[in-house]
């Protein structure tokens, strides 16, 4: 049973944040022009992010069968999941909303607020993708294991 959950938690967020971080990352620079591409990336972050329950979801099952539960390298990682869900949900959604909503087009009268929206909504995609690269090195270091790692 633990191989099988350790599996969908793996697959989950490989298959369900990978698409996220690229998808907010592309986002700033189509947002600024006239394109419907920044409308599909919003559309993949938003449906991704409520896929995404499905990592934590299955990583605690995981844990709780491998009786990790408490290890520390773990509650990190939770909080850092917990942060990283919370950058995207009340960060970063909300402002590719605004950008799509506000039409800021290159050359607009608005072309300095909609550089600076997006430079603001890069800076927090970057923080978003660090925190889950810190994730991901956290559940393969695994500080205090017994496998050696």
């Amino acid at each position: 049973m633990t191989k099988l959950l350790l599996s969908i938690h793996v697959l989950a967020a490989i298959l369900v944040v990978g698409p996220i971080t690229v998808a907010a990352s592309l986002f700033p620079r189509y947002a600024r022009q006239t394109s419907s591409v920044a409308a599909l990336l919003h559309r993949i972050c938003r449906g991704y992010a409520v896929a995404g329950i499905a990592v934590p979801v299955f990583g605690l099952a995981t844990a709780i069968q491998l009786g990790v539960l408490t290890d520390v390298w773990l509650l990190t990682s939770l909080v850092l999941t917990a942060i990283a869900a919370a950058v995207l949900i009340l960060a970063i959604l909300p402002g590719q909303r605004r950008m799509l909503d506000g039409a800021f087009a290159a050359g607009s009268a608005d072309d300095g607020a909609a550089r600076a929206t997006a430079a603001r909504l890069a800076m927090l995609t970057g923080i978003f993708n660090v925190l889950w690269a810190v994730v991901v090195v956290l559940m393969i270091v695994r500080p205090g294991s017994t496998t050696g790692a």
